[in-house]
């Protein structure tokens, strides 16, 4: 009796399938800039599916150390259905290399319902992985895809595009100077962001509409292209996750030293010579010579992140300070997770992350030395009596106490301090563009008992990303319900602030109303899964802003008051 009846039910699931797939619309071949594309239908359910386009490509692929060119173009129809490679770059054991200097390549998701959808909202995703690492084209992780668009398009009815950019030495490689003037990378995202403006509208989209979103070097670039006025109209809104342009490792100051040290590992000469010889270097060659390397407490390994964003003239002609009056009419979101500075602030101090082991306050010191350093002994006193204010009096600290501290301080000063600038910044000089500031709070996956880290870590770098794109839902069994709200809540906000520029307003119910952020009322969102009305919140950690951007920053510098 009950195999006859699982038989019956999964013939109606297979026929309700079949039904969906036939009756929900789809694009079919799509007529592009540069020839037709056709890509794959994936059923959602009834009267409702996807298209997917994968390997679209949006440049030629880029010679060594240029800027990004136009597409010759195809002929024929482009079978879209299966992702390009990424960028070239290093193995993440820095033993060989990845990926294709053949890389400039996007990949779309267009959700429909009973019709053929058009004017649609747009949603440009940019990777993360230090301006060194990282890919959207296909598998990220033990075979696991995580930036599929198809949550976010499905479920809010917005498409997503993600895209692929050159990184590590190919990528940001620069001398300063109209020699080699860096920011290919950059220009790979800007030539990609053109692509959509003009090729969208064939897909259901809104040229009109575009917002760009990313994660950590992603979401500094981000705030890189809302800055250039190479973007001018172009963009509608931004999100940045975890980065923005002021972060320390967000620009290199100091290009040159980079490239004639780049040189010398392959061989070439540091002298007029040297760009010469760097454009006649094989690319796996280039791609290998910077490498990123382990940090210690006297030397955190952000500060080994050597290739990076420049102030080259052109794409970025003055520091990114002073170019957010581009940024006037961009409505922007920018946050930070409440522990970002765990995994980094982990790999400087081993101890830290390890629960049979303790770090010792010396520990702690160091680092935070390290971040002070120009200041000399005075910054140092001055930041770590902040820092440990909240130890208890004449006592010994606990290891959470100590652990935590250095948490804190790299968060601080690798991640929230300068988001919070930026976010300022914006909202000082905005005209109609509105301004979102969020903390994202929700426990660690990893934190627990049975689990590698300890039970007090919150939110620690890239946790947001499983969130935003929805893998609660695609992956079920590694989540609880918890995790599907926060998922939920998370798309809700980041979809109907891409549809309309306001986080509350849009397709999909939000949980609280997240207040603008103001110069004279700096309020942000605690996003986590039990929110309620007290996650409104006031001033993010006002108290370590301030310290790191104007008393540090007030206090003699240390090579100078050495030098009188």
């Amino acid at each position: 009796m009950w195999t006859r009846m699982e038989t019956v039910l999964k013939t109606v699931l297979t026929l309700v399938s079949c039904l969906g797939t036939v009756s929900a619309a789809s694009l079919g071949v799509v007529q592009t800039e540069g020839g037709s594309v056709q890509g794959q239908i994936v059923p959602l359910g009834i009267f409702r599916s996807v298209d997917v386009f994968k390997g679209i490509p949006f440049a030629a692929k880029p010679g060594i150390f240029e800027k990004p060119k136009a597409h010759p173009g195809w002929s024929g129809t482009l079978k879209a259905t299966k992702f390009a490679k990424r960028c070239l770059q290093m193995t993440l054991l820095q033993t060989s290399t990845i990926g294709s200097e053949d890389c400039l390549y996007l990949n779309i998701w267009v959700p429909h319902g009973r019709q053929v959808s058009s004017n649609l909202p747009v949603m440009v995703w940019f990777y993360g992985g230090a301006f060194m690492v990282g890919g959207s084209m296909g598998p990220n992780f033990l075979n696991n895809y995580l930036y599929s668009g198809q949550e976010i398009a499905g479920r809010a009815g917005v498409i997503v595009v993600s895209v692929g950019y050159r990184v590590g030495t190919l990528g940001f490689l620069s001398t300063g100077d109209s020699r080699l003037p860096g920011n290919y990378g950059l220009w790979d995202q800007h030539s990609a962001i053109g692509w959509v403006h003009r090729n969208i509208r064939a897909f259901g989209g809104d040229p009109e509409n575009i917002a760009i979103f990313g994660e950590s070097a992603g979401g500094a670039s981000v705030n890189h292209q809302m800055l250039s006025p190479h973007n001018k109209g172009l963009l509608k809104r931004a999100i940045s996750q975890s980065g923005v342009a002021l972060c320390s490792w967000a620009l290199n100051r100091n290009p040159l030293k980079v490239a004639e040290q780049v040189a010398v590992k392959v061989g070439c000469p540091t002298d007029d010579q040297m760009v010469t010889c760097l454009k006649s270097t094989d690319a796996q060659t280039l791609s290998m010579a910077t490498k990123i390397h382990q940090g210690t407490p006297d030397h955190p390994a952000v500060m080994n992140l050597l290739l990076s964003p420049v102030v080259d003239g052109d794409f970025l002609p003055d520091q990114p300070e002073n170019l957010f009056h581009n940024a006037a009419d961009i409505d922007y979101i920018a946050g930070v997770n409440s522990m970002d500075g765990h995994l980094f602030t982990s790999m400087d101090i081993p101890s830290l992350g390890k629960k049979n082991q303790s770090t010792p306050v010396k520990d702690v010191r160091r680092l935070l030395a390290a971040y002070t350093k120009d200041k000399g002994q005075a910054g140092l006193d001055l930041a770590f009596a902040q820092y440990t204010s909240g130890w208890a009096p004449d006592s010994t600290p606990s290891q959470e106490e100590i652990k935590r501290t250095a948490v804190d301080i790299g968060t601080d000063y690798i991640f929230l301090v300068s988001i919070q600038t930026a976010i300022k910044l914006h909202a000082a000089n905005a005209r109609s563009g509105r301004t979102y500031s969020y903390l994202l709070s929700e426990p660690s996956l990893m934190a627990g008992p049975g689990k590698p880290y300890h039970d007090w870590v919150g939110s620690d770098h890239a946790d947001d990303l499983q969130f935003v794109f929805g893998k609660p839902f695609t992956t079920p069994k590694a989540y609880g319900d918890q995790h599907r709200r926060l998922s939920g809540y998370m798309m809700a906000y980041w979809t109907n602030f891409a549809t309309t520029g306001d986080p509350n307003t849009g397709k999909l119910e939000v949980p609280v109303t997240w207040p603008e952020f103001t110069s004279t009322k700096q309020q942000f969102l605690d996003i986590n899964s039990s929110m309620t009305q007290d996650s409104v919140r006031q001033d993010m950690r006002s108290r370590y802003v301030l310290l790191w951007t104007s008393t540090l920053p007030s206090l003699p510098s240390y090579h100078n008051t050495a030098a009188n």
